[in-house]
């Protein structure tokens, strides 16, 4: 094993420094051998709230793990925080120190030193960065993962055990994380907390989209109680999420595609569309069938039919009017077009199960931790 591991740096050390060229040192053949090498290494040490980059998880079980944690614990304030400018500002004597704590090969913390230290392209010119991870790179997701681990992860669980008075529940994914709070005076003092926190470590928090808001099972009623409007709504993985009511009343989790990024996949469809426009038609409806079926692949869960059925029928639209600039044919009939969106487009309906059937599945009661609620929900039932 020992024979193999050292085959394996020698043969990034002759690709990462053997030419001297930029092109083979920052290439990605040693960044994936490197993130083979780190992940593996660190996945027992990360939490289970913990989601992004991390083999077998993925963005919807963060949302999943979210929507349970809302939904079956007491949460009644959400902290929606925003670091800013987050893989900009990584400190590279910082990232170093949190890597050496695992990892003591030299020829590896070489390599990682180069490719911080790459730079980046602005206005054609090449300059060194002194912070921030390499854009673009394989390495930078793991990179920024062991980052956070340590600047916020072990901080955050130490704070919810020995610091928090009520429940309190957390989900990070990369850069994007958010936490849950049974009593607000909790939440008030995490936030302050937590910006000092990170100020240790080069990081700050976004002041205009780092936001405190009252949201859970009895913001609705607490509110209007108070005489003020409706529970505000925070963004999580692309998805609105929206203090609701089910056909019975009760509090129900809504989550819907974000208007902004619907809108901007719209327009750079209506720019290849356009591209496309004297492509047969066939040819066209496979495309687009192909683009709206990866759409609702994503954003088809439980309480956001309405956003997939608009997102379908503006698929249409854009597509109707790119036949009418290309031809003198009468496609003015709504029915004809109806017709061939339904021929190729797949029609608008719910392909995910409710958060709390998937979540049950993948973190089973009889998983250590589960039997803790706190823990249990929001780090996904065993800490992995």
């Amino acid at each position: 094993m020992g024979s193999e591991r050292g085959d394996e740096f020698k043969r990034l050390r002759l690709v990462g420094e053997g030419t001297g060229s930029k092109e083979s040192e920052y290439s990605e053949a040693p960044q994936r051998a490197t993130t083979s090498r780190l992940v593996p290494t660190h996945q027992e040490d990360f939490l289970g709230f913990s989601y992004g980059f991390r083999p077998g998880r993925g963005q919807h079980d963060a949302l999943d793990a979210l929507a349970v944690g809302i939904t079956q614990t007491p949460v009644n304030w959400i902290v929606d925080v925003d670091v800013r400018a987050f893989f900009d500002t990584v400190s590279h004597e910082w990232l170093i120190r949190f890597v050496e704590h695992r990892i003591a090969d030299t020829r590896m913390l070489r390599l990682i030193r180069k490719w911080l230290k790459a730079g980046v392209m602005d206005d054609g010119e090449w300059r060194s960065s002194e912070a921030g991870t390499p854009q673009g790179a394989v390495v930078s997701p793991t990179l920024a993962n062991i980052y956070l681990h340590y600047a916020f992860d072990q901080w955050a669980e130490r704070w919810r055990h020995h610091e928090a008075h009520g429940n309190v529940i957390y989900v990070r994914y990369a850069d994007d994380i958010v936490a849950g709070f049974e009593h607000e005076s909790d939440a008030v003092r995490f936030l302050a907390e937590l910006r000092e926190r990170l100020e240790k470590f080069a990081l700050s928090l976004h002041p205009d989209k780092t936001r405190l808001i009252e949201f859970g099972r009895h913001a609705a009623d607490d509110r209007e109680n108070r005489g003020l409007g409706k529970p505000e709504t925070f963004n999580f993985l692309g998805f609105t999420h929206i203090c609701g009511r089910s056909r019975g009343g009760l509090f129900s989790l809504h989550r819907k595609t974000r208007r902004d990024r619907m809108r901007a996949k719209l327009r750079a469809l209506k720019g290849e569309l356009k591209r496309r426009m004297h492509e047969p038609i066939p040819k066209q409806g496979r495309w687009l069938g192909q683009v709206v079926r990866g759409y609702f692949q994503y954003h088809a869960v439980p309480t956001n039919y309405p956003r997939l059925a608009a997102f379908r029928y503006h698929v249409t639209v854009l597509w109707l009017r790119t036949l009418r600039r290309r031809s003198q044919k009468d496609w003015s009939k709504w029915d004809r077009m109806a017709r061939l969106a339904a021929a190729y487009l797949p029609p608008a309906r719910i392909l995910h199960p409710w958060p709390s059937q998937r979540f049950a599945v993948k973190h089973p009661r009889w998983e250590p931790g589960a039997r803790i609620a706190p823990a249990g929900i929001c780090a996904g039932g065993a800490q992995q």
